[in-house]
C-alpha cells in the first residue's frame, strides 16, 4: 500500500536520478510518468501507482520545492481535466497506453468536439452524424462549435449520432478523432475580447477507424456525462491558495488604491472576498472526495458559483476603477494557447467572464441538474423522452 512516506522517497530518488537543473524538460516530465509520479491515482504503467488520489499533494510539494517543471496543466487543461478521466473510465487497454502518456507530457493536445450550433445547451439534440462502413470505419459529417484549443489540438473526443431512429439520449457514439486527419476544418471565432481563444470545427466525411471509439456504440451519452461532470470540475474546482483567482487583483487594487475606496464598494468586496474563499475551499473538499471515485453533478454546483463569481468580480473591479475601468489594453485578434485571467486588464476580465456563464453547460441547465439530482426536486416535463431523434422537429 503506497503512503506518503513512500511517495516522498519515490519523488527524492526521482530527483536524485533526474535533477531538475541539469536535466531537460521533457525527459525529466517522462520520467515523472514512468516512475507514477504523473497522476499517483491511476494505475501503475499509466503515470500512476494506485495510489489514493488525495496524496497527489505529497509529490507536487516534493517537486515544487525542488523546482521541477510542470506539463504546464492550464495549456492542456481539456485533455488532463476531460479527455483523461473518460479513456481511464472507458478506453481499452490499448487506448490507454496509446494516449495518455503523451497527453499528460503535453506532447499532444486535445480539444472537445460536443456543441453545435443547433444543440448547445441541449446537447443531447446534436446533429453530427457517424455511419459505420463495412471496411469497419466510421464516417462523420457535421459542424461543432465553441471549440477552445482546436487550432492546436492533435486529438479531439467526440461525439455524433449513430442511430437517428432512437430518442436523441440514446443512438449517441463517443469517439477520439484525429484533428489532422482529411475533412476537418478549423476557423477561428473572434470573441469580445477580440481573441479567438474559440472555434468552429467543420467535419466533412471524416473517417474515424472503429479502434478510436470509445465505449460501446449507442452508449455515448453515458462516456460523454463522465466527461462534463469532470468538465465541470476541473473549471470550477481549480486549485490555489487563499485570496487566488478573480479576487486577486481586486483585493490588489484595493489594497492599493486606497483613493478609490467607499463604504458601499468595500461591502461588496468583503462580500466577494468571503464567498470566493467558501467556493475555493468547497472545491478542496470536492477534490478530496474525488479520492474515492468519480465526480458527481455537485461539480455542477460548483462551476455554478464559478461564473457568478467571475462575473461580480470582475463587475467590481471596473466599477472600482470608475473612468479608468473603462479602458482596454489590447484589441489585437491572436489565437491563444490558454486563458489568462490575471495576467491581462481589468477590461478583459469584464468581458472574458461573460462567457463563464456557457461554457462547461450554461447555468440554466446546470441548475436543473443541481435542482434534480442534487436536491431531489422534481424534474421537469418532457415530451421528447422516448421520441426518436428523427422525428423531433428541428
Amino acid at each position: 500500500m503506497t503512503d506518503a512516506d513512500d511517495l516522498r522517497a519515490r519523488t527524492r530518488a526521482l530527483l536524485a536520478e533526474h535533477p531538475p537543473a541539469t536535466t531537460s524538460r521533457a525527459d525529466f516530465l517522462a520520467a515523472r510518468f514512468d516512475a507514477g509520479l504523473a497522476w499517483v491515482h491511476y494505475p501503475e504503467g499509466l503515470g500512476g501507482l494506485g495510489a489514493a488520489r488525495s496524496l497527489q499533494s505529497v509529490v507536487d510539494a516534493e517537486l515544487a520545492a525542488a523546482g521541477a517543471p510542470d506539463n504546464d496543466p492550464r495549456r492542456i487543461g481539456i485533455g488532463l481535466g476531460m479527455a483523461a478521466p473518460t479513456i481511464l473510465a472507458y478506453g481499452t487497454e490499448e487506448q490507454k497506453r496509446r494516449f495518455l502518456r503523451p497527453l499528460w507530457l503535453g506532447e499532444e493536445v486535445w480539444c472537445q468536439l460536443f456543441s453545435e450550433p443547433g444543440a448547445g445547451s441541449d446537447l443531447a439534440a446534436l446533429s453530427s452524424r457517424a455511419v459505420l462502413g463495412d471496411d469497419g470505419v466510421w464516417t462523420v459529417t457535421g459542424q461543432k462549435v465553441w471549440t477552445s484549443s482546436a487550432h492546436l489540438a492533435r486529438w479531439a473526443i467526440l461525439i455524433a449520432r449513430t442511430d437517428p431512429a432512437q430518442p436523441k439520449h440514446r443512438g449517441i457514439t463517443y469517439f477520439l478523432c484525429d484533428m489532422t486527419d482529411p475533412g476537418v476544418e478549423v476557423r477561428p471565432l473572434r470573441q469580445i475580447t477580440g481573441e479567438a481563444e474559440f472555434n468552429e470545427v467543420f467535419l466533412t466525411d471524416v473517417r474515424i477507424p472503429d479502434s478510436h471509439r470509445l465505449g460501446e456504440v449507442g452508449d455515448g451519452w453515458q462516456v460523454a456525462r463522465t466527461t462534463l461532470m469532470n468538465e465541470r470540475v476541473s473549471i470550477g474546482g481549480s486549485t490555489g491558495g487563499r485570496e487566488s483567482g478573480m479576487i486577486a487583483p481586486l483585493a490588489r487594487t484595493w489594497r492599493e488604491r486606497p483613493e478609490l475606496r467607499t463604504h458601499a464598494l468595500h461591502q461588496r468586496l468583503v462580500t466577494l472576498w468571503v464567498e470566493a474563499e467558501v467556493a475555493r475551499l468547497t472545491g478542496e473538499r470536492l477534490r478530496q472526495q474525488l479520492a474515492v471515485g468519480q465526480p458527481g453533478p455537485e461539480g455542477s454546483g460548483l462551476k455554478l458559483s464559478f461564473a457568478r463569481l467571475n462575473q461580480q468580480i470582475s463587475g467590481l473591479e471596473v466599477e472600482l476603477l470608475s473612468d479608468e475601468g473603462l479602458l482596454y489594453d489590447d484589441w489585437t485578434m491572436r489565437r491563444p494557447e490558454l486563458v489568462d485571467f490575471t495576467g491581462r486588464g481589468p477590461g478583459y476580465r469584464y468581458l472574458r467572464s461573460k462567457g463563464n456563464s456557457i461554457e462547461g453547460g450554461t447555468s440554466e441547465v446546470l441548475l436543473n441538474i443541481v435542482a434534480e439530482r442534487v436536491l431531489g426536486l422534481p424534474t421537469e416535463p418532457r415530451t421528447d423522452k422516448d421520441v426518436a431523434w428523427k422525428d423531433l422537429a428541428r
